[in-house]
């Protein structure tokens, strides 16, 4: 059973990677927007932020991460509401196939894709004058926690993906993820926000990340937010990923 449902999921990944190569603007859009930001924070209001840990872009790159993540689940959505309406999973559901794998292989290419437009928007910050002084183990640790990130975020795409009645409403939830980041400690410290403001941007998923996402790039353990971003993480991943299989099943159903 369990090389069949990867045997399956394979062929389905494949197929779903082709469309991503035969529109490869799906990933230059995601990384084109979160550049822009990045050029516009770093060059017309980096000048003014004082957040007294360096370099600006080194300070905001993490939250820049999370928005190109935030950016690209959207696609996930739409391609996954685009074989919805073409009937091609109920073509999948007559042949002798995993019923998960459909889902797996969308998730799969998510998970590739915003790889690939997160290594173009470092490159960009490289270029811009990012430098870490993080280590292999560091980086690797970075990287980890961004593709955990992206899973969490894919599962919550499928959701909508399968259940919105329009193109546009499955992609239109990735707009409050994608403004999260704005009320986080991704551009500003938190000490400087209005008192209410100051509290939820603590208390909400992305500051944690962030921060921790900050630390290590900094050459850090991941500072004392490292276990907290962690449990965010697997906890909307969990989450999302049941409400995602229970969704599924009602409309296979």
């Amino acid at each position: 059973m369990a090389t069949h449902f990867l045997g399956d999921t394979a062929a389905l990944t494949g197929r779903t990677m082709r469309h991503v190569t035969r529109s490869p603007d799906t990933i230059i859009t995601t990384a084109v927007m979160p550049i822009a930001m990045m050029l516009m924070f770093v060059y017309v209001f980096g000048g003014a932020i004082d957040t007294g840990q360096g370099a600006y872009i080194d300070y905001m790159l993490p939250g820049i991460l999370l928005i190109t993540v935030a950016s690209g689940i959207a696609y996930t959505a739409f391609r996954l509401f685009t074989d919805m309406q073409g009937g091609i999973f109920e073509r999948f559901q007559s042949m002798p196939i995993a019923r998960s794998g459909v889902l797996w292989a969308h998730v799969l290419t998510s998970l590739v894709a915003n790889v690939v437009s997160l290594a173009v928007v470092v490159g960009a910050a490289l270029l811009m004058g990012f430098r870490s002084d993080a280590g292999a183990g560091a980086w690797l640790a970075v990287a980890g926690i961004l593709m955990l990130f992206t899973l969490a975020l894919t599962w919550i795409a499928v959701i909508p993906g399968l259940s919105a009645s329009s193109v546009e409403g499955a992609s239109a939830f990735s707009y409050p993820l994608i403004f999260l980041p704005f009320l986080s400690s991704a551009f500003v410290p938190t000490e400087t926000m209005p008192g209410p403001v100051r509290w939820f941007a603590e208390h909400q998923p992305v500051t944690s990340i962030v921060n921790t996402l900050r630390d290590l790039l900094a050459g850090g353990s991941g500072g004392e937010d490292l276990w907290t971003a962690l449990a965010w993480c697997t906890g909307i991943l969990v989450a999302a990923y049941v409400l995602a299989m229970a969704t599924y099943r009602r409309k296979i159903s």
